[in-house]
């Protein structure tokens, strides 16, 4: 393995290792911040990993503004909440609702203003509307390229810069975006999507440095494959619907599971969480230790492909 990879690699490799283990087992013993009554705001969250947060935040005594396209999805949503809730000796709340498209950047202000209204503040900001890609650049029209990064990079920011006044004001919130692996490493046949990602993942980086003197905690949360349909709503290059589970997302995690590890993460207040396996994460240290195998690995596999199928 060493004749392989290089010794200085591999030591840099086992050195990163140990320092994540170690940081894992601190941010263990690091008490969780309290939810109960906090004000959670989520997008995306009529369905998929956003309706399985809405679900783990509610449960948490959390105070919801769920937001979305489809009015009567949401209100499902809130019916099977409130339901869940029904008996139960904890004490939770009615989920507010914000309807809007976020890929919509006009109408984000005007959204803002109703979310401040359901409860006067947000303590949670939970960015998580987003849509995938399948396609080859040639055959991809630019305007599917800025129809994508409107709605994972234009929207979640311009959403997040109308509510963190409010959070400034108060000196106190939590803004949460979920981005994705390929927000750190770029694979063949998602060139929108793993754009739009390195773009989200750059700003958030950018914006928890300017506000961490407001006391303001930002977490980038960056998962594999998680088993929903985003591949199915995915765009092709003719903006057409990919319209296919296809096999990784098919055996992706749960995002029942995924989203208790955003609950995770939003109590313990962490910078930036990995949620994939050991490939995927290996693959980030690699992008950076060792760039020109890397390149080298993804050309193998674009080849292999030619087109994207069932990935």
């Amino acid at each position: 393995m060493e004749r392989l990879m290089g010794g200085g690699v591999l030591q840099l490799l086992l050195a990163s290792a140990g320092v994540l283990l170690l940081y894992r087992i601190l941010v263990r013993l690091r008490p969780g911040a309290p939810l109960k009554d906090a004000v959670v705001v989520i997008t995306g969250a009529s369905s998929g990993l956003g309706k399985e947060c809405a679900r783990v935040f509610h449960a948490a005594g959390a105070r919801l503004v769920l937001c979305g396209r489809d009015a009567a999805r949401l209100e499902k949503v809130v019916q099977e909440l409130t339901a869940c809730s029904t008996g139960s000796q904890k004490q939770t709340y009615t989920p507010s609702t914000v309807i809007f498209d976020l890929a919509d950047t006009d109408t984000v202000d005007r959204a803002a203003e109703e979310i401040l209204k359901c409860y006067g503040q947000v303590d949670v900001l939970i960015n998580n509307a987003g849509i995938s890609y399948r396609g080859n650049i040639l055959d991809t029209h630019i305007s599917v390229h800025r129809d994508v990064m409107e709605t994972n990079y234009f929207g979640p920011i311009a959403l997040t810069q109308a509510l963190l006044p409010s959070m400034i004001r108060r000196r106190s919130g939590h803004i949460v975006v979920i981005s994705s692996v390929q927000g750190k490493i770029a694979i063949p046949y998602r060139s929108s999507y793993a754009a739009s990602k390195h773009a989200t993942q750059a700003y958030f980086d950018c914006l928890r440095a300017e506000i961490d003197r407001h006391g303001i905690a930002v977490t980038v949360i960056s998962p594999g494959y998680i088993r929903t349909n985003l591949s199915v709503n995915a765009v092709t290059g003719d903006g057409s619907k990919y319209g296919v589970l296809d096999k990784n997302t098919a055996m992706g995690r749960d995002p029942s599971d995924v989203a208790q590890a955003v609950l995770k993460a939003v109590r313990q207040r962490s910078k930036d969480v990995v949620l994939a396996g050991p490939l995927p994460c290996l693959a980030i240290y690699l992008r950076t230790l060792w760039p020109a195998l890397f390149f080298k690995l993804m050309s193998s596999r674009a080849r292999k492909e030619q087109k994207p199928k069932d990935e």
